[in-house]
């Protein structure tokens, strides 16, 4: 039983293991709830999604404080039967995930714990006081065995695709620089309004966009010399391998893609949350491996006064590329499926 959701950092590692675990002639099921992204890309992947309710921990004093650890405890009672049929509960955070771990610890389940971000979300700081084995991705203050992020296959794999076939395949011109632009699924409205309105001076210095918008954008999909903006991008390994350098949010998903191809990046942390994005890249910006700026300080003068530079140095791309190479961690889904098998013996 693989437990997760909400957000792509959670469900994109979650899809990996499990893909994993049916390769090796395991039967998965998922518990998610109808709201995030797992409603979706679960089924899509052929597994079979078991929705309960999404109940956040209440971060301020008042009615729902008193009501919450009814509500949480009902939940947990529900999955009894579910959870006792499991070998062995993995969960990847979320709020969907901590009554799973409740059951888990009450019905005598295994349960592994996998934190994507540095900064470890409430979900994960309390599953793992429930169990001995936890996987993080990146150093932080939750004790664990450090993996990295479990990958997709095709991520994973990518690496001998060829660079100028995939810049064809993306639309591109396969002997220019390429810039990979993302704000993640669902996009960021102030990255793609700063790249749209850089873009003829990026095409000056001889850069070539490739802008995945996502899918709450405002901007119409298009194809121009130089220059290709789509809203969803079915297959992201062929345009983090098509790229040079990427414009990115600092999701674990994504920096764990981005390392594990060598590909440096402008890392603009998301503005809003727990600050978790920062973290996830912070020995990375100290190792010179990516840039980082904040989101209120980027603007179209920053892409020309610091990244154009940048992308029109080969030397400092590659020496960049290979610092980002070195962090790449291609092997946790195998580390974690290894986990899971040994907390089932």
């Amino acid at each position: 039983m693989l437990a997760g959701g909400g957000t792509a950092g959670h469900v994109n590692p979650l899809l990996a293991t499990a893909d994993r675990l049916a390769d090796l002639g395991h039967s998965i099921e998922v518990i998610g709830t109808q709201e995030g992204l797992e409603s979706r890309l679960v089924p899509d992947r052929g597994y079979k999604l078991t929705a309960i309710s999404k109940l956040p921990f209440p971060r301020k004093l008042g009615l729902s404080t008193i009501s919450f650890p009814f509500k949480f405890l009902a939940i947990s009672l529900r999955l009894r039967k579910r959870v006792r049929e499991a070998d062995v509960v993995v969960g990847f955070g979320g709020y969907v995930s901590a009554p799973v771990y409740l059951a888990a610890k009450i019905f005598g389940t295994p349960l592994v714990i996998h934190e994507a971000n540095a900064l470890p979300g409430i979900a994960n700081r309390f599953g793992s006081k429930l169990t001995k084995h936890v996987a993080i991705s990146f150093p932080s203050k939750l004790a664990g065995e450090l993996i990295g992020v479990p990958l997709r296959e095709e991520i994973a794999s990518a690496e001998g695709y060829d660079i100028g076939q995939a810049r064809v395949e993306l639309g591109l011109d396969p002997s220019k620089p390429v810039l990979l632009v993302t704000g993640g699924s669902q996009g960021a409205q102030k990255i793609n309004r700063v790249v749209v309105e850089a873009t003829d001076k990026l095409r000056a210095a001889g850069v070539q966009v490739y802008h995945i918008a996502g899918s709450g954008n405002e901007y119409p999909e298009k194809i121009s010399d130089g220059y290709v903006r789509v809203s969803y991008c079915n297959s992201m390994e062929l345009a983090i391998r098509a790229c040079d350098f990427a414009i990115s949010r600092a999701g674990a998903a994504t920096v764990s893609e981005l390392t594990a191809m060598g590909v440096p990046a402008l890392f603009i942390p998301y503005p809003v949350g727990n600050g978790e994005q920062r973290h996830n890249v912070a020995q990375l910006i100290e190792a010179d491996a990516s840039l980082i700026v904040e989101d209120k300080d980027f603007d179209v003068e920053f892409i020309n006064s610091e990244l154009i530079p940048v992308l029109s140095s080969k030397k400092r791309l590659k020496e960049m590329g290979q610092k980002m190479k070195q962090f790449g961690k291609l092997d946790a889904t195998e580390k974690l499926v290894t986990m899971a098998l040994g907390a089932i013996k």
